[in-house]
């Protein structure tokens, strides 16, 4: 059976996207930077919130080096078949991030099944397994990606990532 013709067009746009610049296609729930919209009850939230308090906040700034981190952003997201992020390095004006991270949510991820966390440079990039409860931390900007999910996944590739900031420009 074929798909919808409007869900052939769409992803042949995010296709084309993908071709020749920055694209990205998973799942996510974003969690709001304003805490007075969160949730408290949301167990998202509450990561969030947990990554906000002030020891997490001086641990970071301890392993990065960076005084001037002073808060914790996140999403969380689902890779599936097909699922992927093309090459960037979330440095986007007005954000101030400082460095970013991906805890692993997802138990006995195999590498040929993709989704692998690539960084990039110049002609050669080097991949990490997505593993449970793994913590990767990198500074921004740094190109990186995450392959494409394989058809034969037997289960989505989970996540929270997001961004340590400041409230000051770098």
């Amino acid at each position: 059976m074929s798909p919808e013709p409007r869900n052939k067009n769409l992803e042949e746009a995010i296709n084309n996207s993908a071709r020749y610049g920055f694209q990205y296609r998973y799942e996510t729930i974003r969690v709001p930077d304003d805490i007075g919209q969160r949730n408290p009850d949301d167990i998202l939230h509450f990561f969030v919130n947990f990554m906000n308090s002030r020891p997490v906040i001086e641990f970071m700034r301890e392993i990065t080096g960076d005084e001037e981190v002073d808060f914790v952003d996140a999403q969380a997201t689902a890779y599936g078949s097909g699922d992927f992020l093309s090459r960037h390095n979330d440095a986007i004006d007005g954000k101030h991030r400082r460095a970013a991270y991906v805890l692993g949510l997802t138990q006995s991820w195999r590498f040929e099944w993709g989704g692998l966390l690539m960084f990039h440079e110049g002609e050669t990039a080097s991949a990490w397994l997505p593993t449970f409860n793994g913590l990767s931390l990198f500074a921004v900007p740094q190109d990186h990606s995450v392959s494409l999910v394989t058809p034969f996944a037997d289960q989505r590739r989970y996540s929270v990532t997001g961004w340590l900031r400041s409230f000051h420009k770098k």
